[in-house]
């Protein structure tokens, strides 16, 4: 089984999230901003991260950079209702697998959660 982090400040999308891919037989935990999301990296371990760019307190970039400090192999896709391009290529640059805008189609994230991690 494998195991996807959700990070989002707004608790129905974390919520619609989990429920998701709990469905899809995937391990789930939430964290609702950026300082959770750090701790869940140690003790979790995901090997999918679904991450909102804004957030209060540590933004989503700012949370990728931290993310990345402690895990360079870790899987990222970025979620914004903010089409930033400084942001995205930023994002990019600190390595995600993909950016998705909000509000985003449920079947494509499934789609791309599914060619991103292995079937189990």
């Amino acid at each position: 089984m494998t195991k996807i982090l959700v990070v989002d400040d707004q608790l129905g999308v974390r919520r619609l999230l989990f429920e998701t891919f709990k469905e899809d037989q995937h391990e789930v935990e939430m964290a609702a901003n950026g300082v959770e999301a750090l701790r869940l990296l140690k003790s979790f371990e995901p090997e999918l991260i679904l991450m909102d760019m804004k957030m209060p307190g540590m933004n989503g970039l700012e949370t990728l950079g931290q993310i990345r400090a402690l895990d360079s192999q870790v899987g990222v896709i970025m979620m914004t209702a903010y089409g930033d391009t400084q942001n995205m290529e930023q994002a990019k640059d600190l390595g995600i697998l993909h950016y998705m805008a909000k509000p985003f189609d449920l079947f494509e994230l499934r789609e791309r959660v599914k060619m991103i991690l292995p079937t189990t």
